[in-house]
């Protein structure tokens, strides 16, 4: 086994996990796993039960059942680190906030309008030049397309560099050129340091380009394996209302 030291983890397993909400069943008994270097996507009608599943995952959600996180070795790993993107992020656009000073706000417990060393900012700079947004340091945070704000976003989601980065929806409403240069950059940190993803998206014509494996969620796990499987088997057929054989999905 090539294990990479970039990642103590190898291997998540999700045992029996249900969510309930009162009387409502969320998630019913889901069993999955994913390993590092690999890129998974869940996919599934609206109420499906993803963003239940990722809350769970990030400790918001109570569940019943287990996570498993395995090291390289086969032993259970206790201190995993999760970095999170969300669809959006909802703020006031008119706020005269940088970059820059969005950024260091989570680095720093001092007001960041009593300004930074250029050392700091340097280390910013390298860090957004990893996404290859390193020119929008100084740009007020409000007058970023969509691709570049999920750019930013994902750049602080891998600070520290995670075990386990998990997206949901994080390109919704950003345009085709965004769309394609973000799941760009998750394969090169999937490649680079090896870590697991985790991906919520509709867009099944990328799924099919990026993932690795493709989990259809209804409330439990209805299919999972490579792309070309998943879509061509009757619960996709009922989930989505045609064969991903269609020309349709994959324009």
């Amino acid at each position: 086994m090539n294990v990479h030291n970039s990642c103590g983890l190898c291997r998540v397993e999700i045992e029996n996990l249900s969510v309930k909400s009162r009387k409502d069943i969320l998630l019913d008994n889901v069993n999955l796993e994913f390993h590092c270097g690999q890129l998974t996507a869940l996919i599934g009608r609206n109420g499906a039960g993803k963003t239940t599943l990722l809350k769970a995952i990030l400790g918001e959600k109570k569940y019943t059942g287990k996570i498993h996180y395995e090291k390289h070795d086969g032993k259970e790993m206790k201190n995993i680190i999760i970095g999170y993107v969300p669809q959006q992020l909802l703020f006031d656009k008119s706020m005269p906030v940088s970059v820059a000073d969005f950024m260091m706000a989570t680095k720093t417990k001092k007001p960041v309008w009593l300004g930074y060393s250029k050392q700091q900012k340097q280390n910013l700079k390298n860090r957004l030049q990893e996404m290859d947004c390193e020119h929008i340091l100084d740009r007020k945070l409000g007058d970023l397309s969509g691709g570049e704000l999920q750019r930013v976003l994902l750049t602080m989601a891998i600070e520290p560099m995670p075990d386990l980065l998990i997206l949901d929806e994080p390109v919704s409403g950003v345009d085709a050129t965004g769309l394609d240069l973000f799941y760009k950059k998750v394969t090169y940190l999937r490649n680079t340091y090896h870590i697991a993803v985790l991906l919520v998206s509709h867009d099944l014509a990328l799924i099919r380009r990026y993932a690795d494996k493709v989990v259809l969620l209804d409330k439990t796990v209805a299919e999972q394996g490579d792309a070309e499987d998943v879509f061509q088997t009757k619960a996709f057929q009922q989930t989505f209302g045609y064969f991903a054989g269609e020309e349709k999905i994959w324009n």
